[in-house]
Order: C-alpha cells, then structure tokens, then sequence
C-alpha cells in the first residue's frame, strides 16, 4: 500500500490507477471515498444523500479516470466530480418528489436548514440553480471555491482562464448569490 497523508492522494497511485492497475484504483477510491463523502456533505447533509451522491461520484472517477489529463491537481478535479454529482443527486430528488407531488417543506420548516426531498439546504441549491441559469460562466469557479475551498490558481488551471478571470466570476457569484439567499422564502 502507498504511504498516504491526510489530504494528499500520493501521484504514483493516480498514475498506477490511470495505467489500469485494479489494485491501485481500488487502493485510490478507498483514500477517496471520505473526502468525496465530505465534499458532497456541504450540498447534502442528509448522510443518505451525501452518501448516494459519493458513490456516484466515485463510480464517475472509476469510469473517467483515464480521461484525467494531470492539468490542475487530481483532488481538483474530484473536487469537480463530486460536486456535480452532489448537484445532480440534489436534481434528481427534487424533481423525484415533484413528480410524486409531495410537497417539498412541511410548514413549519425553515427551508435554509430543512429539506424533506434532500436533507439539504433549499436555499442554497435553489440559488445555486438560479445562478446556473442567470449566469452559467460562474458557477463553476463559485462552487469550487466557497464549496470546494480550492485556490484560485488551482481553479484557473481547472476551468482554464486566468486567475483575474476567476477573481471575478467568483465575485459576480457571491453578488448574485448574497441577492438571492435574500429572496428565496
């Protein structure tokens, strides 16, 4: 097995996974799994959900992992993976439940911490989606920044701009989403 510190997946065990090495993806998505779990707790805390949406994640990397090209850190680009698929799994519930017509919030529940159909914040993926249709160029470096806690840097090597680009499509997301978290009940 190859020496792991908390945080870092050792590069040898990336690049022995993306030659095919079973062993070496299997060892992979075992350092994974708690930090995709972590990383899609931040859109769901509901550990059902979050769990649901890891393995998704985790079945997405198993099948992507090849098409890794190294540029930008490989907990990056998990980071990506994870998030859109906590996104989706969040996606998928809603629409689950408004196609069963159960009502999303019982009454009394305060939809910025309750969430019958995710165990999630409603306002926050809510003002996430209205992000996503006002102004797409964005959500990216937002979600990878104040969901993922990457660097700028790091997420101007991922999206593929610069990092005054990145500065202030975060900026634009954060005005956008401090207006909408106001607004959303």
């Amino acid at each position: 097995m190859s020496s792991y510190s908390p945080g870092l997946v050792p590069d040898d065990l990336v690049v022995r996974a993306r030659a095919g090495e079973a062993d070496a993806l299997d060892e992979l998505l075992t350092l994974l799994r708690p930090k995709v779990v972590r990383r899609c707790s931040r859109f769901l805390p509901h550990t059902e959900d979050a769990e649901d949406a890891a393995q998704e994640a985790l079945v997405a990397i198993t099948q992507n992992i090849t098409r890794y090209s190294g540029t930008g850190s490989f907990e990056g680009w998990v980071t990506v993976i994870a998030s859109n698929s906590a996104r989706m799994t969040y996606r998928r519930l809603r629409q689950r439940a408004a196609d069963s017509g159960v009502p999303e919030l019982p009454e009394s529940a305060d939809p910025r911490t309750t969430s019958v159909i995710a165990g999630t914040r409603l306002d926050l993926m809510e003002a996430l989606d209205q992000l996503e249709q006002a102004k797409p160029q964005v959500v990216e470096p937002f979600v990878l920044r104040d969901l993922g806690s990457l660097p700028y840097a790091e997420i101007a090597t991922l999206t593929g701009t610069s990092v005054g680009t990145v500065r202030d499509r975060i900026h634009a997301a954060r005005t956008f989403m401090r207006q909408a978290l106001r607004t959303i009940p």
